[in-house]
């Protein structure tokens, strides 16, 4: 039985069992920060392990070159990992291949995908981002991915890239899911 399986079968719904889920984290979790690119180039970011009772934290510095950062322009995204990090990753919910030409619209910024009702983007800041297609105002897939922000075609609903509600019929909040890639291989969780 899933986590959410077990919540709803407890009568949890709505704004309520997407708090839950969302804020259930397991121990085996890898928290992957968006990295921050300074004007010189260079990014910085944090990566932090939770393993037991003992916490990790790293922080690293690279320097590269960022392109594409307007809307419409092919780029690398931001916060890539190794493989072998990517392969530690359990409770994976979707995995994708980012090379297939079906999940193209990942390379462009601003573009986004629907794979096993979770809405997939690629976010102005150069990160993946993924949250539940189903709106928390009323249970209908309609969320999409819209101006740096998580959409709903049906009422208006909106909501910030961390799930929290923008306007009146987005206050319930919205799920939204970790993600991580090694640049090759997208994986959800």
């Amino acid at each position: 039985m899933t986590r959410y399986e077990f919540l709803k079968s407890a009568g949890f719904s709505g704004g309520a069992l997407m708090a839950l889920l969302t804020s259930c984290v397991r121990e085996d979790d890898k928290y992957v920060n968006a990295l921050t690119v300074s004007p010189d180039g260079s990014t910085t970011g944090t990566t932090t392990t939770t393993t037991g009772t003992t916490t990790g934290t790293t922080t690293g510095t690279t320097t590269g070159t960022t392109t594409g950062t307007t809307t419409g322009t092919t780029t690398t995204a931001t916060g890539v990992i190794s493989t072998e990090e990517l392969n530690k990753i359990t409770s994976t919910k979707v995995k994708i291949d980012l090379t297939s030409a079906t999940y193209a619209k990942l390379k462009t910024v601003g573009g986004y995908v629907i794979v096993s009702n979770i809405v997939i983007a690629l976010s102005k800041s150069n990160t993946y981002v993924a949250a539940t297609v189903t709106c928390s105002h009323e249970p209908k897939k309609r969320i999409i991915y819209s101006n740096n922000e998580w959409y709903c075609t049906d009422h208006g609903a909106r909501f910030s890239l961390t799930g929290a509600g923008l306007n009146s019929n987005g206050k319930a909040g919205l799920a939204v899911y970790k993600v991580a890639t090694d640049g090759t291989t997208l994986v959800v969780y």
